[in-house]
């Protein structure tokens, strides 16, 4: 059977934060990049479907094409390393050092790929910036002043706001990747990681990377919002409650629900020789019903 047993699950889990934190920059910077072009990419699918359809639903079905394209691919998405990185620590297969490492060169590339995206989107529907009759240059701009406008006009209390919808969008968004890796074939990959990213997307949560296509995109089409406001009213706050929701929602239930000194590996709690397991890695040959993000 393909389904993989939570005892197992852990492990795979813990396996995988430890292998994202021993990557190298340019391992990084590429899958980070990559990774915010096709969330973006998938973000105007679902924006698309539902100008199209008048149906928010269907948008939210339609989008974790991108999130199966990414964990598929074995690119990085910092949302799911955030559930990760975190246990790798915690059993001392990787540093805390390496783990920071690994969010802040992720974040950095997902901005550049998702403004990539942006850009070249934004150029083609407006031909060049002398059309905006696209109905999704609309949509967008709306998307975008929503995603910053309200939460400014309640103040500190809008902060505290985007943090929660952020801790609940990615207690969602985590649950997926670790969903992800519940089964060894490509087809109930899929399936494991669709339903909690639907929800997600369905309940108008907030997802940093989501954002760093969204308001960028609106911006550059007109929206009421600036620069500074788009990282004080929601990227900042969002990525904070985004690391929040994913380690105290997701990992830590999961891992502590499974995680047991029966089945913890090494039983002897000794350190493990993380380069030794990562060069051990690159040498043995891949695995093709089991693929790790």
């Amino acid at each position: 059977m393909s389904y993989v047993k939570p005892s197992q699950l852990v492990d795979d889990i813990t396996h995988s934060g430890m292998l994202k934190t021993h990557l190298t920059l340019g391992q990084m910077v590429m899958r980070g990049a990559l990774a915010g072009a096709i969330l973006g990419a998938a973000t105007t699918v679902a924006l698309t479907a539902t100008a199209q359809t008048g149906l928010p639903i269907v948008g939210a079905v339609l989008f974790p094409v991108g999130f199966a394209m990414i964990l598929l691919l074995g690119l990085e998405l910092v949302t799911g390393s955030f559930a990760l990185v975190p246990l790798a620590i915690m059993e001392r297969r990787t540093t805390v050092t390496r783990g920071l490492r690994n969010f802040f060169v992720v974040i950095l590339a997902h901005l550049f790929g998702a403004g990539l995206y942006a850009f070249l989107y934004t150029t083609s529907i407006t031909y060049l910036g002398t059309d905006m009759s696209d109905p999704m240059v609309q949509a967008i701009i709306d998307l975008a002043e929503h995603k910053v406008l309200p939460y400014e006009a309640v103040g500190a209390g809008g902060i505290l706001v985007v943090i929660i919808k952020a801790m609940l969008c990615n207690w969602m968004v985590a649950i997926g990747t670790i969903m992800f890796y519940t089964s060894k074939s490509t087809g109930g990959k899929i399936l494991a990681m669709w339903l909690p990213v639907t929800t997600f997307f369905s309940l108008g949560l907030e997802h940093a990377i989501v954002n760093m296509f969204a308001i960028p995109a609106g911006i550059m089409l007109g929206a009421d919002v600036t620069v500074g406001q788009w990282w004080v009213w929601n990227q900042a706050p969002v990525l904070l409650g985004n690391v929040l929701g994913a380690i105290l929602f997701t990992a830590l239930p999961i891992y502590f629900s499974h995680r047991t000194h029966v089945n913890r590996a090494p039983a002897s709690g000794e350190a493990v020789d993380v380069d030794a397991e990562v060069a051990a890695e690159a040498t043995e040959p891949a695995e093709p019903t089991l693929v790790r993000s």
